[in-house]
């Protein structure tokens, strides 16, 4: 009998991929909020025995110098994308969007930030060129014999390190450059399927999808041209001429997505698309003490958390007076994510803090809503808790994102020009907090997001070791990226079977002519 069991534990561990202990890993991340989801994957990683290396640059403000999980290569740079930056563009667009900015200068605005796009994207490829032409951290990348590099492609410099040292790339992906990432990995009927910015569902009239259309047309040029203009010369100063960007970038062997189809809507996908949409979602843990004792002070009422992100430490002041002053109406108590001057309005239900351990407080059962911006963190967090969302989107894909949620039911959302207008905001607290529909909608969406063979983050893993183990996952990869555009749509099968119709029609009419005119002929005679 034990030697059953034995046999049967040894065929049971065949089965266990090895878990490629003591591999090298490179990584290119980007800083900010997308950075807290690549640690989450990195610590993940160095518990299983990798050797991680993290690509920095000088201005770097998230990723730290030093760190137990990995080491670090920081290269100097002069030019960076700093959080000033970042935090000053989100304060004019708030300002823009609020109608305090002029409509006359809409079309100047509009132009202007795909200019700072363009801008932004030309100091990221700066840390990129600065790594290349420093031979020392060229000969130290190539000594470390790295196996793979992981990297998130929302910066674009990836793709060009990977091709420099001959690496097989996993990205850990939402976005691709500016758009998102599905729309060049996979056929993307703009019919049924909403483009980003475009506020739309999968449900559309025809003059939505004339819109969808229309952000779909504009999305690929602003696409092409920031290739173009930023990626493609970076491409052809290190790879020299004959590469072209575009490929390079569509040949990742992975793409870890962040998201999954409890929160996006069905669409067509790739045998490289793996989807862990919430890995870094956990549990609660116990709350620090001083956030406990608050918690259960507010009895049976609970709880309301909000937080606009990373970036946005306060909003107007006006507008930060009108929040504060629909919480202090409310009976339960409030935790605010807020660095800003303290509100006259403030109530003594609500706490303001700088940080606050986001998933652990909404995995608490005394929390009753999340006053979100709509980042995807935030997002999938409140999903996989099964906490209902009033939303405040103030740019890029927040507003879809939340769209997702209302669409099924699980959340509000309120427009950043009118939050502070006819008690738009405390009427839309109440109305999720008493209406039970958007919490049972939100467990749903939680249960769903549970319900999987394996964790998210288990998955992303997996599949990174198998990229180790392999040496890339090309078998995986469609032929559609080696393909031009008239042959990916079959514009020259089209043209030659229109071509052909026409000649077999031209050919049908040339024969009718020639018999009309011979029995025409002969009656002729005839007569």
């Amino acid at each position: 009998m034990k030697s059953e069991i034995l046999c049967s534990s040894l065929l049971l561990l065949s089965f266990i991929p090895s878990r490629c202990q003591g591999s090298n890993i490179l990584v290119l991340p980007i800083d900010g909020s997308h950075w807290i989801n690549m640690d989450v994957i990195l610590q993940a990683l160095h518990s299983r025995g990798h050797d991680i290396t993290v690509l920095r640059s000088s201005k770097s403000w998230h990723i730290k110098e030093n760190s137990t999980n990995y080491k670090i290569i920081t290269t100097k740079v002069e030019k960076a994308l700093d959080e000033t930056f970042i935090t000053t563009l989100i304060s004019d667009w708030i300002a823009f969007d609020r109608g305090a900015i002029p409509w006359q200068s809409f079309f100047q605005v509009t132009v202007g930030l795909f200019d700072i796009c363009v801008e932004a994207h030309a100091a990221v490829t700066e840390h990129v060129s600065a790594i290349l032409d420093d031979q020392e951290t060229v000969q130290q990348i190539r000594d470390s014999n790295f196996d793979v590099l992981l990297t998130d492609p929302g910066w674009g410099g990836g793709p060009v390190l990977a091709k420099y040292f001959n690496l097989p790339v996993v990205y850990d992906v939402r976005w691709l450059l500016v758009v998102e990432s599905h729309l060049f990995l996979a056929p993307s009927p703009v019919s049924y399927i909403p483009m980003t910015g475009s506020g739309l569902t999968d449900k559309m009239t025809f003059l939505q999808r004339v819109q969808n259309m229309l952000s779909y047309i504009a999305a690929n040029v602003q696409q092409r041209l920031l290739i173009h203009k930023v990626y493609q010369k970076l491409c052809d100063k290190h790879l020299g001429p004959g590469h072209d960007y575009y490929q390079l970038m569509m040949r990742a062997d992975i793409w870890l997505m962040r998201a999954d189809f409890v929160f996006e809507y069905p669409r067509p996908t790739m045998p490289n698309a793996v989807y862990m949409g919430g890995f870094q979602c956990n549990p609660a843990r116990p709350l620090p003490q001083h956030l406990e004792e608050f918690v259960q002070s507010s009895g049976e009422h609970g709880v309301i958390l909000m937080s606009l992100g990373t970036f946005v430490k306060e909003l107007p002041e006006d507008m930060t007076e009108v929040i504060a002053a629909g919480f202090a109406k409310l009976p339960q108590k409030v935790i605010w994510k807020y660095q800003g001057k303290r509100p006259a309005t403030l109530g003594n239900n609500t706490m303001t803090v700088e940080w606050m351990p986001q998933n652990d407080l909404l995995g608490h059962p005394k929390v009753k809503l999340f006053v979100a911006h709509g980042g995807t963190n935030g997002v999938q967090e409140a999903i996989y808790h099964g906490v209902p969302v009033v939303g405040l989107p103030l740019f890029f894909d927040q507003y879809d994102n939340l769209l997702r949620l209302a669409d099924r039911g699980g959340a509000k959302i309120l427009s950043i020009r009118t939050v502070d207008k006819d008690d738009n905001f405390v009427n839309a607290v109440e109305e999720v907090l008493t209406d039970p529909s958007y919490r049972s909608n939100m467990q749903r969406l939680s249960r769903l997001h549970r319900d999987q063979p394996m964790k998210p983050l288990d998955t992303a893993v997996f599949w990174i070791e198998f990229v180790i183990r392999h040496k890339g996952a090309a078998h995986l990869r469609s032929e559609s990226i080696n393909l031009p555009w008239y042959t990916y749509h079959s514009v020259d099968v089209l043209l030659f079977l229109a071509a052909a119709a026409l000649l077999l029609l031209s050919l049908l009419l040339f024969a009718v002519k020639f018999l009309f005119t011979r029995i025409c002929r002969r009656k002729v005679k005839r007569e």
